[in-house]
């Protein structure tokens, strides 16, 4: 078994699913494991509507808010909104491969100006107490050789910042959707183990095509960490798994659910819209009898009731009586 008192386990920040009904729903299957926001630009902290953007429940700590945005008062700012609302770490997105970030020139882009972002870390952790993480890919574009890679970790390093997350594919800004830059750029691991080996005393995370409890333990063996994202979403039972990595029980799915019923209840209460809270848990009889009514049963019902839910759900528990 890995020794996890100086490992962590982390769910990836993603654009419109790690909100916070989500994350509340991830919590329920595993309470060591870190969890992100999806990047939020700056603008839309100092602009927008803060509260929405910022809201979380206690119990999603550890929580860390994944900022996009490269402006030095901006991003100093909107870590001092984090450290307000009671965020556990700031991370800055260097690893976004969105023609709509680089035209603001935030995410991978960044990585071509190591400076620019050394001086983000030293400026924000200056305002605040909290730890300021930077999450990038290995390399951009041509600029893709370790070198590369080290050049940048050394500068933003040297700034103060000592938790590096990295997704182990290069980002192609040219020709490549985000959804392309995923899955098709190759996985570079070994990058990201020697990066550990050359820098022993910075916290090295790996990100990137990881799907199984067997590959975190063997990544483990590496690094300092393993971030997952669209594994832990689609199939949330894995986090539910993971606990074994802490030596802890797996919960089983109809304890989840009874914890997530109040939640939902709570919610609708404060007036937010079942259907927009449920897509979020489709995955959750990922792989049982009935796994896929329950999400038909879910899914584009706009007059989506609680009762449905749970009418839904004991359909699936009737054929898997032991979950």
């Amino acid at each position: 078994m890995v020794d996890m008192s100086n490992k962590r386990l982390s769910v990836a920040p993603m654009i419109d699913w790690t909100t916070t009904d989500y994350r509340y729903f991830a919590r329920l299957f595993n309470p060591h494991v870190y969890l992100y926001t999806e990047m939020i630009s700056t603008g839309a902290l100092i602009h927008g509507n803060r509260d929405r953007h910022l809201r979380f429940d206690a119990l999603e700590h550890p929580l860390v808010l994944q900022l996009g945005g490269a402006d030095n008062s901006e991003m100093t700012q909107c870590a001092e909104f984090a450290q307000q609302y009671g965020y556990d770490e700031v991370n800055i997105n260097v690893g976004c491969p969105s023609d709509r970030v680089q035209h603001n020139k935030i995410g991978a882009c960044l990585m071509a100006e190591p400076k620019t972002v050394a001086d983000l870390v030293k400026h924000m952790q200056a305002a605040v107490d909290i730890p300021v993480t930077v999450k990038h890919r290995i390399g951009i574009d041509d600029f893709d050789s370790y070198e590369f890679m080290v050049n940048f970790v050394e500068t933003v390093a040297a700034a103060g910042c000592t938790r590096f997350i990295v997704h182990a594919r290069t980002a192609w800004l040219q020709g490549l959707s985000p959804k392309q830059n995923r899955e098709i750029p190759p996985l570079r691991y070994d990058d990201v183990y020697r990066l550990k080996q050359d820098f022993p005393t910075l916290d090295i995370e790996i990100n990137g095509g990881i799907n199984t409890i067997k590959d975190i333990e063997a990544h483990l063996q590496h690094v300092d960490g393993v971030m997952i994202g669209r594994a832990f979403y689609h199939s949330p039972y894995l986090l539910a798994e993971a606990n074994r990595l802490w030596g802890a029980p797996t919960p089983k799915r109809s304890e989840i659910l009874a914890q997530l019923l109040p939640y939902l209840e709570t919610q609708i209460a404060k007036g937010e819209a079942l259907p927009t809270m449920t897509r979020h848990y489709l995955g959750l009889f990922q792989g049982l009898m009935g796994a896929r009514k329950w999400r038909q049963a879910l899914s584009g019902k706009p007059q989506l009731t609680l009762d449905d839910v749970k009418r839904a759900a004991d359909e699936v528990l009737v054929l898997n009586p032991d979950v």
